[in-house]
């Protein structure tokens, strides 16, 4: 017996094991009564309190990163929309340039057939004059295509410009629309009311307005909005008849005549992208 009592571990084993059997038949006859005993009632308020201290950091760790996942989720989204939203715009504007790519070539393709009397080559614009003053472009066909200077260029449904320079494989085009002083300026004449031609030459171009200017109007004539304006073939330079747009102003002189007349030309002449070099047959 002494040595059982000796032994502390097994001491102290047997009493907590005791212990533990009362505070279970006190629980289990606690129950069995109505009424819950004060000390209890404390030790589940404390229980409780306790708790929700715990709980509260826990709550608020997750919320936290809830709302963190949901931001994330959200800026993720955000980019995917944003990145669809520059596909279609890039789409769009890719549609645009060939649409409108596609409405030029169709002017072309029935600017041939109305020009029977003429054997037209295809050219592409390669390069276009920064300068203000100057609207030369460059196209990607020359002598070896049968290309040589002073030879009309058409695009939309009429005239746009002439080669002033044929090299091998590139040429050089003075438009109409070319404001320099030192240029070969275009002779064109517009039907008057009574049948007759009045003639004159491209004295300026409008950008603003994408107008062609008419002066050095020769014939004291009356001119009507709408008449078509085509070249005249003086000079000799350019040949005669080719169609360069319809008038749209006339500006008339103190006796009511024509001094200045305004056209839209045949082609939108601040983008000319595909062209013909025509060659009389």
């Amino acid at each position: 017996m002494h040595k059982f009592f000796s032994n502390r571990k097994l001491v102290i084993m047997v009493i907590c094991a005791i212990i533990a059997v009362g505070l279970i038949a006190g629980s289990l006859t606690l129950r069995k009564k109505d009424k819950t005993p004060a000390i209890q009632k404390i030790g589940n308020d404390v229980f409780g309190a306790v708790s929700r201290v715990i709980a509260m950091p826990a709550y608020g760790i997750q919320t936290v990163s809830t709302n963190i996942n949901n931001f994330v989720s959200t800026y993720e989204e955000n980019e995917r929309l944003r990145k669809d939203i520059d596909d279609l715009n890039a789409t769009h504007a890719e549609n645009k340039s060939l649409e409108a790519e596609n409405k030029e070539l169709k002017e072309l393709v029935g600017l041939k057939k109305t020009m029977s009397d003429y054997s037209l080559t295809a050219a592409t614009v390669l390069t276009r004059s920064p300068s203000s003053w100057q609207d030369l472009i460059t196209i990607n066909k020359g002598t070896s295509s049968g290309i040589k200077k002073n030879q009309p260029v058409l695009s939309g449904t009429g005239l746009v410009g002439r080669v002033i320079e044929a090299n091998y494989t590139t040429s050089k085009v003075e438009l109409i629309s070319d404001n320099n002083e030192s240029a070969n300026r275009f002779a064109i004449q517009v039907q008057a009311t009574d049948g007759e031609y009045v003639n004159g030459i491209v004295t300026g171009y409008d950008k603003k307005t994408n107008q062609i200017i008419m002066g050095q109007i020769t014939d004291e004539k009356t001119v009507k909005v709408g008449s078509s304006v085509t070249t005249s073939g003086l000079g000799g330079v350019t040949p005669k008849g080719l169609f360069v747009g319809k008038v749209i102003k006339v500006s008339k002189d103190d006796y009511g005549l024509a001094s200045e007349i305004r056209i839209k030309p045949a082609a939108k002449l601040s983008n000319v992208n595909n062209v013909y070099i025509a060659k009389l047959n």
